[in-house]
């Protein structure tokens, strides 16, 4: 079973949903990444969603873009994210790690070469934000090879077909953007979310997260009424922004998931 599978059976079995904190590689500093990883699992996230840097950031608001640009400017490049995921998993099994991302930099290492290299660093699953399922079937094909749960993106926009691609061709979970904008974005009406989420977990059998538009601890307890996994990103990534050292960050992120956490596990569940 893979880590993935085994963290959403497990948190089947506590009925509540799992927290995934996303964090940009690199920033706020090239020597905190592997360490603020460690604290946010400590702190209480069930999986870490790791953002692998690019230029050209579409579906991310100002906050993911800019620490994209702090990223890239100190240098960062794709083989340092593989490297600083296989330096976490020298001390931690079983935590599953997603990488997310766009698709330049993975075809400019070769498909093949990162599927390979992503699989002996120990990365459970990728999101590949502008690969459309449509044209990902030898993306996805290449990754399940390797052991790695291709992630897809759903949308309130997405149709029936979209849904049945997915369902064949993606696995672990699927991403449920939960708004028609970019992240970091405000939502107003969650009901009619966790609404659609419930019926797309009959349509994918498989577990659904929700992203986008997640801020603060009372709306993660909300949205874990109803998804199997909740994503914060944009809120998060601003508080470590102004960190003026490793110490400061490592503190704020462990004080921000640590109340996180404890929504997640206060949501009285709504299946």
């Amino acid at each position: 079973m893979s880590r993935l599978a085994a963290m959403f059976a497990h948190l089947q079995q506590e009925n509540r949903a799992a927290l995934i904190p996303f964090i940009t590689a690199g920033d706020p500093s090239l020597t905190v990444t592997v360490d603020l990883m460690h604290t946010l699992v400590a702190s209480g996230a069930d999986a870490i969603e790791l953002g692998m840097p690019f230029s050209d950031p579409m579906a991310d608001g100002p906050s993911i873009q800019r620490a994209s640009e702090r990223a890239l400017a100190r240098g960062v490049k794709l083989r340092m994210v593989l490297e600083w995921v296989r330096e976490f998993r020298r001390s931690n099994p079983q935590t599953p790690v997603i990488l997310m991302g766009y698709l330049n930099p993975l075809e400019a290492m070769g498909m093949a070469t990162f599927a390979e290299s992503a699989a002996a660093a120990g990365v459970d699953a990728v999101i590949i934000v502008d690969l459309t399922p449509e044209e990902a079937r030898n993306e996805s094909a290449l990754l399940k090879a390797q052991g790695i749960d291709p992630v897809f993106l759903l949308a309130p926009t997405s149709g029936a077909a979209r849904v049945q691609t997915v369902r064949a061709l993606g696995s672990g979970f699927v991403y449920y953007v939960s708004l028609r904008g970019i992240t970091g974005a405000a939502q107003s009406n969650w009901e009619e979310v966790l609404e659609r989420v419930r019926a797309l977990r009959q349509d994918l059998v498989l577990p659904v997260a929700i992203g986008f538009g997640i801020r603060d601890a009372e709306t993660v307890a909300r949205v874990a009424q109803g998804a199997d996994a909740v994503v914060v990103g944009s809120a998060l990534v601003e508080k470590l922004a102004d960190c003026p050292d490793d110490q400061t960050t490592i503190q704020v992120a462990r004080s921000f998931i640590q109340e996180l956490s404890a929504a997640v596990y206060a949501a009285r569940r709504v299946r």
